[in-house]
């Protein structure tokens, strides 16, 4: 890697940091504790800093030494729904939504065709879930106990036990689910 690029890249992170804190060029100098001036430079993508300059601004920006040098990363990313994770499970339809895994967090959107049922698998102990109804009706049965959810209805519920999933309607339900699992025991 030349001088260029990590300097190119220090400029434009540094910038766009600022700029997604709603920050101006001032105020980020002074909670750096460097002068506007060398701020200004910094973005300009020319500086040669030194390595205390870089710590401040690190510091300042709350982020890492290697984010202000790596190249820029995308404001945004499109997924297109075909190509997240989907899996069928008889007449039911479930498909992942975080297309980058958060350890701890799953999120899915269920599909359920009219009379559509599903098994739920039981998650290791400690996992909540949380089924909220986006459309149609969707009938939730958790450990013999059951929930007609309407849309925008919410039921919070152990995911350890069994549970199941039932459209009892006439068109497509929709259901989203957030599974927060148990943080595992360190050895």
């Amino acid at each position: 890697m030349t001088d260029e690029p990590v300097a190119a890249h220090l400029g434009d992170n540094v910038r766009q940091l600022r700029e997604a804190r709603g920050l101006t060029q001032q105020q980020i100098a002074k909670i750096a504790g460097v002068p506007r001036p060398t701020w200004a430079n910094l973005e300009s993508g020319l500086a040669n800093p030194t390595l205390a300059v870089l710590v401040k601004v690190a510091n300042a920006l709350q982020v890492r030494l290697e984010e202000l040098i790596s190249p820029p990363r995308a404001a945004a990313q499109r997924y297109p729904a075909a190509s997240l994770p989907t899996r069928r499970r008889g007449k039911v339809e479930v498909r992942k939504l975080l297309p980058d895994p958060i350890p701890g967090l799953e999120i899915e959107r269920m599909e359920l065709k009219p009379g559509a049922t599903m098994t739920g698998i039981p998650h290791t102990p400690g996992t909540r879930e949380y089924l909220t109804c986006e459309r149609g009706v969707i009938e939730l049965a958790v450990s013999g106990r059951a929930w007609t959810l309407d849309p925008g209805d919410v039921v919070v519920f152990r995911g350890d036990q069994k549970h199941g999933y039932r459209n009892p309607g006439r068109g497509v339900a929709v259901a989203y689910s957030v599974i927060a699992f148990a943080p595992v025991a360190s050895a």
